[in-house]
């Protein structure tokens, strides 16, 4: 390799980059090798549940392989299946990612950021101090009980059609088509945007 110019010791800028510098930056970058698209929603009603959602996107962002490119306005959310006013309202935001980890790995992932937050998977209906659900990978279609992708019920559920709709208009939901679409046939009752609350964007 040829030497820079005589003041190349001294301005780093023209020095070359080792390789091994080069391969930590990449695997850290948005320049992952052939990223997928990925969308997780997050959901949150215990606790500080603003501060639990950022929490969820800065782990994310933390993962090596992924990278948050987008982050949803808040929204708040009446809890399902339960006895009005038995459990606090959720939070809920949708975050989308490009990934080089694999649909398991990602899972894997979700499932860690939420034991971080002491999820505690035993009620379905229960209260979550963090939900984080895969929503879709890519244009994968898969019938694994451990991670059906789609998300078997984003297609009907406003929490997580409106805040995806507000970041990504063109978003299409795989085997159901166009998001804007889905959220003309659901319900937004119960469903509010929270115009004074806002997640961060990692920087």
């Amino acid at each position: 390799m040829t030497r820079p110019s005589h003041q190349g010791h001294t301005d780093p800028t023209v020095q070359p980059v080792p390789a091994s510098v080069v391969e930590r930056v990449d695997a850290a970058d948005t320049t992952l090798q052939n990223p997928k698209r990925a969308v997780v929603s997050l959901g949150a009603n215990l606790g500080n549940r603003l501060e639990t959602l950022q929490g969820a996107v800065d782990a994310l962002e933390d993962t090596p392989g992924i990278r948050v490119k987008a982050v949803s306005p808040v929204y708040e959310t009446e809890p399902w299946g339960v006895e009005p006013g038995s459990q606090p309202s959720y939070f809920n935001a949708v975050a989308v990612l490009k990934t080089t980890l694999p649909p398991s790995s990602l899972l894997e992932r979700a499932h860690a950021v939420e034991e971080a937050f002491h999820r505690v998977r035993d009620e379905r209906w229960g209260p979550r101090t963090l939900d984080v659900d895969i929503v879709s990978y890519a244009e994968l279609h898969s019938d694994d009980p451990q991670l059906t992708l789609p998300h078997p019920r984003a297609h009907e559920r406003a929490f997580v059609l409106a805040p995806w709709h507000d970041v990504d208009p063109q978003a299409e939901l795989p085997g159901h088509g166009p998001v804007a679409d889905l959220l003309g046939t659901v319900t937004r009752e119960g469903v509010t945007p929270r115009q004074d609350l806002e997640l961060r964007l990692p920087e």
